[in-house]
């Protein structure tokens, strides 16, 4: 089924060549916006693109372009051209059509576009600490936009990069071995990751101990820094574990096994998985080989030092190391060597990495050595780069321990999730694991939602009480109009079959309704299009709203007629559809009562 509003673009772009044969207008150059509501009409055609080619001022070309739809086509009652833009009036009948045939699989299959193979690279956590609020977002930002490509037709992967090794691993290690005395995060009662963090941060306070001490026997901070005792078994520990020793390899094993069992916790409570799953210590020797390849093919050039560098201030960017002189990587070198793993293994159109953008510049680098290097998709390199989720107090330091851990984060979401339902009166008829199913699904979609709203390349601060209110933008405020239309269905006894809907007389919220409904599909192909789920966030937001006007303005249970009830009933249907589907990608449920 061709959707009402791309059949307006296929009947303009016919009407304007028409009209002006020389215009040569296609569907794509046909821009069409909702008609705003102090204008009569549906749908608007933005006429400024073709005034100038055409040499017609606005209003003659609309009158023209208006004229030619209602004479030569039913679908369009009238036209009016306000100030460069063309409203057009869609006919009750093709609306009713399209109730009828509205098919939520098929009319989003339809604009699916062609398939592609993509991986999607995300939430990549160190083993040294939790996860925190910065990783909740760069979490939800990859599953969501993993399943909106996937919707759109695409094959899509879900991968993760674990960093599992390096000094700042080692520090962990080194505090565990000083301060633990043998602990676990079985003896202790800790989650395996916390745990871990723990003794991160011990090494950091004793470390400035160390370093305050040696500058107050006078050594310069620099000095100290070197010769603190703390740091300099940290980088004999690292030396160690790259030479295999065996008590060291044993003792990273063992505080990572703790890690990936924490980590694991949390991807589960917050709907969070991969497909494949690469650790460093595996991939970091990984491109050392395409050094002497790069060398060879003059892409790289060597210093007198020995060290090896790309020069890319011909592509406006600056001189970067590849390799040090001593012979090793560094962790370009390492993204190059996996992007290359990834290629061999999935034969990838498009390789999507969810990074903050502290890190863009890095990525510009990554795609350009690739492409220089004749590297299969490199050209396909895509870095979703986000903003950082701040406090209204400011920036997280996981150093000083002051970063909103993720696990207390849904904990207390879900805390306020239950207050709220409570202090409402909501929790008649549900028994006490529903509520607390219940509570989780209200807490952990308000917190999906509100990291998803903003647009990713937007920094953003998180608040958790905000972020939960029935009556502000989230997603609460979308799970209960769905869970409204539930019940109000189940009240009226809507029974779904196949279904004729006839019309003569569309009331005005109805049809807001209707063109809220026939925009979803062009909406999911623009995030896709655009890797940003806050495209559907503020869809939804808006169906949902655009519902309760519906649901005041026209009564279901004293509707007019039966015809009219079961069109209500049905147009009611079609958004709680809608919301269930837009919602899931975003990885949100939607409970049927609350």
């Amino acid at each position: 089924m061709k959707l009402i509003a791309a059949q307006l673009k296929s009947d303009a772009a016919a009407a304007f060549n028409a009209l002006y044969p020389d215009a040569n207008v296609k569907e794509e150059d046909i821009l069409v916006n909702e008609t705003k509501p102090e204008f009569k009409g549906d749908y608007t055609i933005v006429l400024f693109p073709f005034v100038k080619s055409l040499r017609l001022n606005p209003a003659a070309l609309g009158e023209a372009i208006g004229n030619h739809l209602v004479q030569n086509h039913d679908n369009y009652t009238h036209h009016e051209t306000v100030a460069g833009f063309l409203n057009l009036s869609i006919n009750d009948a093709s609306w009713a059509h399209y109730l009828n045939q509205f098919n939520l699989d098929l009319s989003l299959k339809a604009n699916a576009g062609t398939s592609k193979k993509i991986m999607v690279e995300y939430s990549s956590p160190n083993t040294n600490k939790p996860l925190h609020l910065g990783h909740l977002r760069n979490n939800f930002l990859g599953v969501a936009v993993a399943n909106i490509l996937a919707e759109a037709g695409n094959q899509v992967g879900k991968t993760c990069v674990v960093n599992d090794r390096g000094v700042h691993i080692c520090k962990s290690m080194i505090a565990w071995q000083k301060f633990g005395n043998g602990a676990t995060p079985e003896s202790t009662g800790t989650k395996g990751d916390h745990f871990v963090g723990e003794y991160y941060v011990k090494f950091n306070d004793a470390y400035k101990a160390e370093v305050a001490a040696l500058v107050a026997d006078g050594k310069t901070t620099e000095q100290a820094e070197q010769e603190a005792p703390i740091m300099k078994a940290t980088q004999q520990m690292l030396v160690d574990w790259e030479a295999g020793k065996p008590e060291v390899m044993e003792l990273w094993r063992t505080m990572n096994s703790w890690v990936y069992k924490g980590f694991d916790a949390t991807y589960k409570a917050i709907g969070s998985s991969f497909d494949k799953t690469y650790y460093e210590s595996n991939t970091y020797l990984l491109g050392k080989d395409l050094v002497e390849e790069g060398l060879q093919k003059g892409v790289f050039y060597q210093k007198e030092d020995g060290s090896v560098w790309i020069d890319l201030t011909a592509d406006g960017l600056d001189e970067k190391l590849v390799r040090r002189r001593d012979g090793t990587s560094v962790y370009i070198t390492q993204d190059i060597g996996l992007a290359v793993e990834k290629q061999k293994e999935f034969n990838l159109d498009e390789s999507i990495y969810v990074v903050g953008d502290e890190q863009n510049y890095h990525f510009k680098v990554l795609k350009l050595i690739c492409q220089k290097l004749g590297i299969p998709g490199a050209d396909g390199i895509f870095h979703l780069s986000y903003g950082m989720v701040e406090l209204p107090s400011g920036k997280m330091k996981s150093r000083e321990g002051t970063v909103v851990d993720a696990d207390d984060l849904v904990a207390e979401m879900i805390r306020l999730a239950g207050e709220q339902t409570e202090a409402a009166g909501k929790t008649e008829g549900f028994s006490e694991s529903e509520l607390q199913e219940l509570y989780e699904t209200i807490g952990v979609g308000a917190l999906k939602f509100y990291l998803l709203r903003v647009d990713p390349k937007k920094k953003m601060i998180f608040d958790p009480k905000e972020s939960i209110d029935l009556h502000g933008f989230t997603a609460t405020f979308i799970q209960y109009a769905h869970a409204r239309i539930c019940s109000l269905l189940a009240r009226t006894e809507y029974v779904k079959n196949e279904i004729v809907i006839h019309t003569d007389h569309l009331l005005e919220p109805e049809k807001q309704l209707l063109i809220q409904q026939e925009q979803y599909p062009g909406i999911l192909a623009q995030a896709a299009m655009e890797y940003n789920p806050s495209a559907l966030c503020n869809y939804t937001f808006k169906l949902a709203q655009q519902f309760n006007t519906f649901f005041e303005q026209c009564s279901i249970v004293r509707a007019e007629s039966e015809e009219k009830k079961l069109l209500r009933q049905v147009l009611a249907d079609h958004t709680a559809k809608i919301i269930r589907h837009s919602m899931n990608l975003l990885g949100i449920k939607v409970p049927n009562k609350m």
